[in-house]
């Protein structure tokens, strides 16, 4: 089977986290805190929070915005559920914006068409995650304007672009949001085999962060509200969780971090030769706005199911009987039970509903061979042509 993601483990990687096997820390030692650093020089942050998870960095993203019972959340409906859930988990409402049909990411035209009708009704959003759905950036400067002139807080989920520009800047450097969110799972661009980080140029956002990724806990003196008691003393000041990154994992991701460019330079490569590869075949290939150097986490095709004789899920399962372990990303949120019984139902958010009767998720990762991607396109347009 060849997966639709895989990791890329060197012995580099390896040397690396038995380096730290055999230090005196596997947790809150000088790693995690180098890996931040790294991240953060890297796509011109100030600040940069490791976590376990790129969900628990937007929970306490949301959370250090002061997201609550009574606000709401808006984000993208074509995504993975943690970018909607992280709202849930602080008590606040949570919305959706339909997508561009040509980028899948959520669309500004959208977003401000139901922000005016939002603001007649009093029901303006605390925070809006902006999705960068396959690597590929939102129109961030439009949500920024945005931004400012509603008044909502703006968190980029970034899981899939880390190593991508927009408008010729890294994604992450934070010119545009408040906090911007990046993932480590395996199949992403970089892996420390489970994490997350948030991102912030906002000093008492950063503080914040620190603070709710390990229990509220704080050992300075600035922050405590008396004198220590003496050189053991912590105070929890705020109510926090056990969201910390281990030392393995930071040491990981320092070692991945060193092959970010040439990951991205080699995800663009394969993207070009599928662009070309499929150009004969009734499928839509990717389209790249001129303003995004996409992370190309994935690379999603639409069906054109009007030129086909098969559907989408059997064209979906002769690739996976073919040994092609294609995926679809994603399950539109609101249509997933959870959020059926929240009220949302089917035809709220017609361009994400198009998105997924049509897409497919080819594989795609920087160690895959010529001959692997010739076998994908070989079973594609077998799957189409049965």
């Amino acid at each position: 089977m060849i997966p639709y993601g895989k990791q890329d483990i060197s012995q580099a990687d390896i040397d690396a986290v038995v380096a730290v096997l055999e230090s005196d820390f596997l947790t809150q030692g000088p790693m995690v805190p180098r890996f931040e650093q790294v991240v953060a020089d890297h796509v011109g942050a100030r600040h940069a929070v490791a976590v376990n998870s790129a969900t628990s960095a937007l929970h306490i993203a949301c959370l250090a915005l002061d997201l609550g019972p009574g606000d709401w959340l808006w984000t993208s409906p074509v995504t993975f559920v943690a970018s909607a859930n992280c709202g849930l988990y602080c008590g606040a409402s949570v919305d959706f914006v339909d997508i561009d049909p040509a980028t899948y990411n959520l669309c500004p035209k959208a977003l401000r068409t139901k922000l005016e009708q939002a603001r007649v009704e009093g029901r303006l959003p605390k925070v809006v995650v902006a999705v960068h759905l396959c690597g590929q950036p939102c129109d961030m400067a439009a949500i920024g304007e945005l931004a400012q002139e509603y008044g909502f807080r703006v968190i980029e989920d970034a899981s899939h672009a880390i190593g991508g520009k927009y408008q010729g800047e890294f994604i992450g450097n934070g010119r545009h949001s408040d906090i911007t969110v990046f993932s480590f799972h395996p199949v992403k661009i970089v892996t420390t085999a489970e994490g997350g980080m948030a991102l912030t140029n906002d000093d008492q956002l950063a503080n914040r962060l620190n603070l709710l990724r390990s229990h509220g806990i704080t050992r300075d003196p600035a922050l405590m509200t008396h004198e220590p008691d003496g050189p053991w003393y912590y105070q929890q000041v705020d109510l926090g969780f056990n969201y910390r990154m281990t030392e393995l994992q930071g040491a990981l991701g320092v070692s991945q971090m060193s092959r970010l460019d040439q990951y991205v330079a080699r995800r663009h490569e394969l993207a070009r030769r599928y662009d070309d590869l499929l150009a004969h075949l009734p499928v839509t290939t990717p389209w790249q706005h001129s303003d995004s150097y996409s992370g190309l986490h994935l690379y999603v095709v639409r069906l054109q199911l009007d030129k086909i004789s098969a559907s989408h899920r059997q064209v979906f399962e002769r690739l996976r009987d073919g040994g092609i372990g294609v995926n679809l990303h994603y399950i539109p949120v609101h249509l997933q039970p959870w959020y059926r019984q929240l009220g949302f139902r089917a035809g709220q958010f017609p361009e994400a509903e198009r998105y997924y009767a049509e897409a497919i998720s080819l594989p795609l990762f920087p160690t895959m061979t010529t001959e692997e991607q010739h076998e994908v396109v070989q079973a594609l347009e077998e799957a189409l042509e049965q």
